[in-house]
């Protein structure tokens, strides 16, 4: 079965680049994917699958039913959304929309989701089981995966696989983690309330931007005495809003940033501590402060049985020398967590870094491209890691 898996892949292979050049070229941000969502419905029913749109807003389920009583589906869930960043990497099919970028492979995953898709539905009769493909939108500001599942597409499933680009991993390999793939994200805001005042007399008013930068200080150097080092965190403020006038002291000021960590233990402890830090700071000067603390998505945590399943197949398919058994966790964020929630699942990362250069561009970087070829280790391994579930039950 791997020899024909590896077979039709290799006949789709341009076929699949046009597509993921396509989706590349007309990006689309989160819950805004009507054209994306609209041709992967097309493909997916121009190859034989059954097919469901406006799920979870935007989102597209595509069904391949193998020869089997079992009502039961291995989802396997792909993301379609966009980055608001503006291309700068010089592609002939680079983005034809202003300000807006697949900066973080989410059209390589759409486009191995449909390749094994099409794959999938050609040996459906020797399969075992029942697949159900998860096309999800607005992974990037974590929400799709909570409308897709009110929208019940966890309904009936077993087991969720998943793939995410790592541009540190050369092209023609995968990487697998047992356990903590991804971390906690988790939104903060501080508000920092002083007194105005004149510039000139700073001593006389309470100034909230002073105070809101030794709030960050303050944080920043607390993370490395009072958290275990072994459990890391990682606070980060994006966005400061203050002040009137260059003259006016001010008297309000919104921090806003993110907090990630691995640990769920740690993860709780978190507000109660950053509250106690800013209260600390801002009553030995006088101020006022409000920390809102909103929980995000969950780390993802991979599954070891499945996890397992992608090493061996990915070591079948391609030899254990493209196959890395990563030994560190990202402090990333992905909305997939939300799946496992009510099932076992896991997600590998697909190398799609060029071997001969010296810099691959990051995730999230107007430059970021990927080796292509990467598609097809991420159709066959996708693929055959499906089939071997079923030979396993």
């Amino acid at each position: 079965m791997l020899t024909r898996i590896k077979d039709l892949a290799a006949k789709l292979a341009p076929r699949l680049i046009e597509i993921r050049r396509h989706i590349h070229s007309h990006p689309e941000l989160s819950g805004q994917e009507y054209q994306t969502a609209a041709f992967v419905a097309g493909v997916l029913s121009s190859s034989g699958l059954r097919v469901q749109e406006g799920v979870g807003k935007t989102g597209v389920v595509g069904e391949v039913k193998g020869s089997t009583q079992d009502e039961h589906f291995l989802a396997i869930r792909t993301d379609m959304d966009a980055l608001p960043i503006q291309e700068c990497s010089g592609l002939d099919y680079a983005s034809k929309v202003e300000g807006v970028m697949h900066a973080c492979g989410h059209d390589v995953h759409t486009t191995v989701g449909l390749g094994t898709a099409m794959i999938l539905a050609q040996i459906a009769e020797e399969l075992g089981g029942n697949v159900r493909f998860l096309f999800q939108p607005a992974e990037e500001i974590a929400q799709g995966a909570h409308w897709m599942i009110n929208d019940g597409v966890m309904q009936n499933v077993s087991a969720i696989l998943g793939v995410h680009v790592f541009p540190s991993i050369p092209a023609g390999s995968i990487g697998v983690r047992y356990g903590a793939l991804t971390a906690a994200a988790d939104d903060l805001e501080i508000l920092i309330f002083g007194e105005s005042g004149h510039g000139a007399r700073p001593h006389e008013a309470v100034d909230a931007i002073w105070i809101a930068a030794q709030v960050v200080t303050a944080l920043q150097q607390a993370i490395s005495r009072t958290q275990n080092p072994l459990r890391p965190v990682v606070l980060s403020i994006g966005k400061i809003n203050g002040g009137r006038a260059a003259n006016v002291i001010a008297d309000k000021v919104q921090l806003l940033g993110t907090v990630r960590s691995l640990h769920p233990e740690t993860r709780t402890q978190l507000p109660n501590w950053i509250e106690r830090i800013v209260a600390n700071v801002c009553h030995s000067y006088g101020a006022g402060y409000q920390v809102n603390y909103h929980q995000g998505v969950p780390g993802v945590n991979n599954d070891y049985a499945l996890t397992q399943l992608f090493q061996s197949a990915g070591e079948q398919a391609w030899s254990s020398d493209r196959v890395q058994v990563l030994p560190e966790s990202s402090l990333g964020a992905e909305d997939f967590s939300l799946y496992l929630e009510h099932v076992p699942g896991a997600m590998f990362r697909l190398g799609v870094g060029y071997p001969d250069r010296i810099i691959n561009h990051p995730l999230h970087h107007p430059e970021f491209e990927v080796d292509e070829s990467a598609i097809i280790t991420g159709v066959v391994t996708m693929a055959y890691a499906a089939y071997q579930y079923f030979q396993r039950k």
